[in-house]
């Protein structure tokens, strides 16, 4: 009964899918591939920033966010929206208003004048934090800004993203293993799918894309990349 009071989690991987291939953020080139800042070569690029610019898909991918989180976590299980600089600030202010609660953002390190501080807002001992960004990879960034918040005597159980890349299959665990559970909407295999479904590329280019789904630095070192995590 309870879980039927939420979207389906399929039906929202789906939709919310969609609405990234319908603004344009998701970008497929096997020929050109793309260079993450870790090296690794890639044929797929997704810049969940764009959102933010259409007001009906990001109220839409708001409303996901919250009824995940409330579904998965629960309804009064925290004090405190953190987001994390800077694609993370607005998805953060976005669910923090639905929420009703209150807001903070974390830098990716101290400023160098005033309090050099890297938390922005005010965070009081104790209280519990949902932390908020746009999307998540391997996990490795959240480890860093959860500390932070840990720092100033708060907790972090529990991470939000609208978008997990699902390649890097120990993202989760990892985070685990720091203390936080990863939540979120969309993944590659999703977006995948509907580009699929809908015929928005060439075979060619969609099996390149499976295939480095399948085996991201196998596929990244074929094409000039690294072949393993630094």
């Amino acid at each position: 009964m309870f879980q039927n009071t939420f979207p389906d989690k399929a039906m929202i991987a789906e939709l919310t899918a969609r609405m990234l291939w319908e603004i344009g953020a998701v970008h497929f080139r096997a020929d050109e591939p793309y260079t993450f800042t870790s090296g690794l070569k890639s044929p797929v690029y997704i810049d969940c920033r764009k959102l933010i610019s259409y007001p009906r898909i990001r109220s839409a991918v708001s409303d996901f966010g919250c009824a995940t989180v409330m579904r998965d976590v629960g309804f009064e299980k925290f004090d405190v929206v953190a987001g994390g600089e800077t694609a993370g600030i607005p998805y953060a202010a976005f669910i923090a208003e639905r929420m009703g609660l209150p807001m903070i953002y974390i830098r990716k390190k101290p400023k160098g004048f005033g309090r050099g501080a890297r938390i922005e807002g005010d965070l009081k001992e104790g209280q519990r934090v949902l932390f908020v960004e746009d999307l998540t990879t391997d996990g490795g960034s959240k480890i860093g800004f959860a500390e932070a918040i840990r720092e100033a005597g708060a907790e972090v159980t529990d991470t939000f993203s609208v978008f997990y890349y699902d390649i890097f299959k120990d993202a989760p665990a990892t985070l685990k293993q720091h203390g936080m559970n990863l939540h979120y909407l969309t993944t590659w295999p999703d977006v995948l799918k509907v580009a699929r479904a809908e015929k928005l590329f060439d075979e060619a280019t969609l099996g390149a894309v499976s295939e480095f789904l399948n085996a991201p630095y196998e596929w990244s070192a074929a094409h000039g990349g690294i072949s393993e995590r630094g």
